[in-house]
């Protein structure tokens, strides 16, 4: 891969990943950070990367620091101090935006980057599998529960109104 192979893979993928790293960690400054060290690594192995596989080589990159962050973030402990509690009038009719993030944050982390990958970036179960090394059938029976998950969740009235 050249530097202007490289450009060209960021120009094209940049977007994407870092739409996938804030949906999948919901917090920017984390999204941000993922998609920049994962360019880096890019970067770093331009040599041996091909530029036709170079999407894949980056969500790869991504995914498995997305997997080291939350193994990181689940041995921490976090806590704020708020301030007092300000109340906001209840909302009558939730947006889709919001329904459809509360259904997602009721999937595991696994589920989550499965549903992502498959339903918001368009990859096939085989890219997926190359991404997160898992095999085919397991991409789909991991897709099929989360998919049911959501299912029950968003067809059950009291959590969409």
């Amino acid at each position: 891969m050249t530097a202007e192979d490289y450009n060209d893979c960021v120009k094209l993928y940049a977007d994407g990943l870092y739409r996938f790293m804030l949906k999948s960690t919901r917090q920017v400054e984390d999204a941000r950070d993922l998609v920049q060290s994962s360019f880096e690594k890019l970067w770093e192995h331009r040599k041996e990367v091909n530029t036709v596989t170079s999407k894949s080589y980056l969500f790869t990159i991504a995914y498995h620091k997305l997997i080291d962050l939350n193994r990181k973030n689940s041995r921490m402990e976090f806590r704020e101090s708020l301030p007092d509690k300000i109340e906001e009038p209840p909302r009558t009719t939730p947006r889709l935006k919001e329904v459809l993030e509360k259904a997602l944050n009721r999937l595991n982390d696994k589920q989550r980057s499965l549903v992502l990958l498959k339903d918001y970036e368009g990859y096939s179960y085989e890219e997926i599998a190359e991404i997160t090394g898992l095999n085919i059938a397991q991409v789909k029976v991991t897709l099929h529960r989360a998919r049911l998950i959501l299912k029950e969740w968003l067809v059950s009235v009291e959590n969409v109104l």
